[in-house]
């Protein structure tokens, strides 16, 4: 049982951009570096390093950048942006285990002016794997971009419990208000209005321009070490009181709506998992970063996740449930959709900021945070909470 043995005591990231102008090598570097000082740690410290399959920078780069001795432990987790609250749970892990003391998890990426994860890969299809034969379900008949795919299940989804576009753009009103006032996010100073999201352009009918994420520049990092250490730390720590990952029957990457019933029930597997460790229920929960890489996935893990049944997260928001001042405020750093997409981590490291009560827009007298991870794919969670 990991539950409350490991904590996160220090986050880093660099700036959010569209064109860094540096590798991401580099953007890795930096972000850990300032992860270890944000806790009060020298590189030294870190015995253990967790990224994503499809981070651009082996651990073994990074150590050698930043000067890191000897690692006990190194680890890297698939499936893209499902893979964010799984990295903090393998080094919960690997601390909880005695395997390493200070682990870092790192995702850098240059994912606007470098490889855009948003345009068609024909490598994606030709792939010699098991994902490439997946792909070639679905790239012969033109899906072959992340937003195509959404708009499959986006499309089933209203036609079944009557959304409409108008419900997908209330998130990504109350994300680009949240970011507006958020110096870290790329639409600082920038909101829109339900009106603005209506007009922007179709990119994959029923999705709009502004139903999806950000392409971003960027790196973040994250330090985990045990509850006990990271006590005498810089920061009050951020416990990890459950973390989870999880993947259901009939999962594909992205193009899951091919099963019988609607719904994201991989993420339903890391909820029950979730609420278990943590001996608390939605009701206990005041705020939550959700992966919001497409608005209507947001709707769909509000009702996985038991905060309101299935079909009814669009009568669940309205009104301003998921904004500042509202029962739910989700994002309060402007989400993928707002401040950047880093692959989810960043919503990782505002969870943090929330419990230390450093974030922009701070939810007063908070005592858990709720983090997800990509959806449609195999994915996990976390529970965080004040040490």
């Amino acid at each position: 049982m990991i539950s409350g043995a490991a904590a996160i005591a220090g986050i880093g990231a660099t700036e959010f951009s569209k064109d860094s102008g540096r590798s991401e090598l580099q953007l890795a570097a930096e972000a850990t570096a300032a992860a270890l000082a944000d806790a009060g740690l020298r590189p030294s410290d870190v015995d253990g390093l967790v990224t994503f399959v499809m981070d651009s920078n082996a651990e073994i780069a990074v150590a050698r950048e930043l000067g890191l001795g000897d690692l006990s432990f190194f680890s890297q987790v698939g499936y893209g942006g499902g893979a964010a609250c799984a990295t903090v749970q393998q080094a919960a892990l690997a601390v909880a285990a005695g395997i390493a003391e200070v682990v870092v998890c790192y995702r850098a990426l240059n994912e606007r002016s470098g490889h855009r994860f948003g345009q068609v890969s024909r490598a994606a299809v030709a792939a010699p794997t098991s994902s490439g034969i997946d792909n070639g379900w679905h790239y012969p008949m033109g899906l072959g971009t992340p937003a195509a795919t959404v708009a499959m299940i986006a499309r089933r989804y209203m036609h079944e419990y009557g959304a409409t576009s108008e419900d997908f753009g209330l998130v990504a009103v109350a994300d680009r208000r949240h970011a507006a006032v958020n110096p870290r996010a790329w639409f600082y100073q920038r909101p829109i209005t339900l009106a603005d999201h209506q007009a922007s352009r179709w990119i994959a009918e029923p999705l709009r321009l502004l139903d999806c994420c950000q392409e971003s520049d960027g790196a973040v990092a994250i330090v985990v070490t045990s509850a006990e250490r990271a006590r005498d730390l810089r920061h009050p720590a951020a416990v990890i009181q459950a973390a989870a990952q999880g993947s259901s029957a009939g999962q594909f990457v992205m193009t899951s709506y091919y099963r019988d019933e609607l719904g994201l029930p991989e993420m339903g597997v890391v909820a029950r998992q979730l609420w278990q460790q943590a001996g608390i229920g939605p009701a206990a929960v005041r705020t939550a970063v959700l992966y919001d890489h497409f608005t209507p996935y947001v709707l769909l893990q509000l009702e996985e996740l038991g905060f309101c049944p299935r079909g009814e997260a669009r009568h669940f928001i309205s009104g301003g449930t998921i904004e500042l001042g509202g029962d739910l405020p989700l994002n309060t750093h402007g989400g993928q959709l707002g401040e950047a997409y880093i692959h989810g981590m960043n919503g990782i490291a505002e969870a943090v900021r929330q419990l230390r009560g450093q974030s922009t827009n701070p939810i007063k007298n908070i005592t858990h945070m709720l983090v997800t991870a990509g959806t449609t794919v195999p994915t996990g969670g976390l529970i965080l909470t004040r040490a």
